[in-house]
C-alpha cells in the first residue's frame, strides 16, 4: 500500500499541467543552450526563461495547443 505522500506524488506526475510543465522547462533549457552558444558563455536561466518567453512562448504554445487537438 502506497502512503498519501507517495499517491500524490504520482497523481502530479500523471497530471497534464505537470507534463506541459516538463515540456516548457525542456524548450527553456534548449533555448538557453542555444543563446549560450551563440554568446559564447552561459547566459543563466532567468535570462533564457525571460527571453524564451517573450520571444517564443506564445507560438509554442499555438503549436501544441494546435497538435493536442488534431490527435483529438
Amino acid at each position: 500500500m502506497n502512503s498519501p505522500r507517495a499517491e500524490g506524488t504520482e497523481l502530479v506526475r500523471n497530471s497534464s499541467l505537470y507534463k506541459e510543465f516538463l515540456a516548457e522547462r525542456e524548450e527553456i533549457l534548449r533555448h538557453k543552450w542555444i543563446e549560450s552558444e551563440k554568446a559564447g558563455r552561459d547566459i543563466g536561466f532567468e535570462r533564457a526563461l525571460l527571453d524564451w518567453i517573450m520571444r517564443h512562448r506564445s507560438a509554442w504554445r499555438e503549436q501544441r495547443s494546435r497538435l493536442a487537438y488534431a490527435g483529438r
